[in-house]
């Protein structure tokens, strides 16, 4: 995403209880992600868990850049 994005959320976030959540749920899978990421091994079954975080960070974000949009 890109800075003025960012930004841009950061400040309907307040005003906006969907992207607020939205926004929210992006970071902490974020932080999920990076977390299990850091690991030097991984299981089949973490694998297949940063995948499913994986998907739905990128379904949140489609959701999000949606909002963005009508925002502009």
């Amino acid at each position: 995403m890109e800075q003025r994005e960012i930004e841009l959320i950061e400040q309907l976030a307040g005003k906006d209880s969907q992207i607020n959540a939205l926004w929210s749920q992006h970071n902490e899978y974020k932080k999920l992600i990076t977390k299990m990421e850091a690991k030097s091994y991984l299981s089949d079954i973490e694998t297949q868990e940063v995948k499913e975080l994986k998907k739905k960070k990128l379904a949140g974000k489609t959701k999000l850049q949606a909002l963005l949009n009508q925002h502009k």
